[in-house]
C-alpha cells in the first residue's frame, strides 16, 4: 500500500510539473527546468552521503571500535541479504539515526552517541533494521527523483516570475499559450507549495514503509514502537544542530515539528500513527506464528 501511495504521489508530482510547465513556460521552459533540476540532484544523489556525513562530523567505526553496533548491523545485513554498509557514529547527544548512500553497495548507517546511550540492544536492532530498510527500498533514489521534479517546478515558477517582471508575459505569444496574468500569478505562488506538500507526503510514506520492512526484518515491531517513542522524547528535550534539508533522513525529526496545517509539511508521520501501525504488524506476526 505504501509503495502504491509513493507511485501515485510521484505521478501527481510529475503531472503538476507538466501542467505548470505548460502554463508558465511552455514546453521549452519545462524542459529547461527539468534539465537544470536533474543536473543538480544528480550531483546530490552521487555525493550526498559524503556531504551529510561530513556535515554531522560522523566518524567511521569498525568491529573493534563499536562491537555491539557493528555486529547488530552485520547480523541484519546477513538476514536481509544486503552488502555490509559503512557504520558511523555521530558525536551528538540527541538520540537519532539515519542511513544514506545511493544504493546498497554504497550505503552508510549512522547512529548518534545519544541513541547508543539510551536504547537497549533490541530497540537499537529495530532502529537499525528500519534504516537498512531505507537502503534496501532505495529510498535515496526515490527522494532524489521527487527532489528533481520539485526543483523543476520551483525553477519554472521562478522563470515565470522574472518573465512577468520584464514583460515576458502579456503579448500575442502569451495569448497563443493561453496565459492569463491572474492565473500565472496564482500558479507561481501555489505550485511550489503544492510540490513541497507532495514531497513531504512521499517522505512520510517512505517512513511508514521502512517501519514495516524494518519491523518484519528484525521480528520485533513493538521494540521499534518503543524506540520511536523514546527517540521522540529525546529529540524534544535534547536539541540538535540539524539542517532542515537533511531532517527527513533521520528516523525521527531532529527539529521541532507542528501539528494542524503545519503537519502537511512534516517530513515524518506522527509517532502515534507509526506506533499504531507497528502494533497492528505485531498482531499480524503473532497470528502468523500461531497459524
Amino acid at each position: 500500500m505504501n509503495g502504491l501511495k509513493t507511485t501515485l504521489l510521484l505521478g501527481g508530482l510529475t503531472g503538476l510539473l507538466l501542467v505548470i510547465g505548460q502554463a508558465l513556460g511552455g514546453q521549452q521552459g519545462m524542459a529547461i527546468a527539468l534539465v537544470f533540476a536533474a543536473v543538480g540532484n544528480f550531483a546530490a544523489y552521487w555525493f550526498s552521503d559524503k556531504m551529510v556525513l561530513a556535515q554531522y562530523r560522523a566518524q567511521e567505526v569498525g568491529p573493534s571500535d563499536a562491537p555491539q553496533l557493528y555486529h547488530i548491523v552485520e547480523g541484519l545485513c546477513r538476514k536481509a541479504n544486503l552488502p555490509m554498509p559503512k557504520v558511523y557514529i555521530v558525536p551528538d547527544q540527541q538520540p537519532n539515526a539515519f542511513a544514506t548512500g545511493r544504493d546498497p553497495d554504497h550505503a552508510a548507517v549512522a547512529c548518534t552517541e545519544g541513541i547508543l546511550r539510551i536504547l537497549g540492544p533490541e530497540e537499537l536492532e529495530a532502529v537499525l533494521a528500519h534504516e537498512l530498510s531505507h537502503v534496501r527500498n532505495r529510498d535515496i533514489l526515490i527522494s532524489s527523483i521527487a527532489a528533481t521534479i520539485g526543483g523543476a517546478i520551483s525553477f519554472v515558477a521562478q522563470m515565470a516570475q522574472w518573465g512577468m517582471m520584464f514583460g515576458g508575459y502579456g503579448g500575442r505569444d502569451d495569448d497563443d499559450r493561453g496565459g492569463n496574468p491572474i492565473v500565472l500569478i496564482l500558479t507561481m505562488i501555489t505550485a511550489p507549495i503544492a510540490a513541497m506538500v507532495i514531497q513531504m507526503a512521499i517522505s512520510r510514506s517512505r517512513e511508514f514503509q521502512a517501519d514495516e520492512s524494518g519491523a518484519r526484518l528484525c521480528g520485533r515491531p513493538l521494540a521499534l514502537a518503543s524506540a520511536l517513542q523514546r527517540l521522540e522524547r529525546g529529540a524534544e528535550t535534547i536539541p540538535m544542530d540539524a539542517s532542515p534539508s537533511t531532517a527527513h533522513m533521520f528516523i525521527v525529526n531532529p527539529l521541532t515539528g507542528g501539528g494542524g496545517l503545519a503537519g502537511l509539511f512534516r517530513t515524518h508521520p506522527s509517532t502515534e500513527d507509526r506506533v499504531r501501525r507497528l502494533q497492528a504488524i505485531a498482531s499480524d506476526l503473532k497470528q502468523a506464528s500461531y497459524s
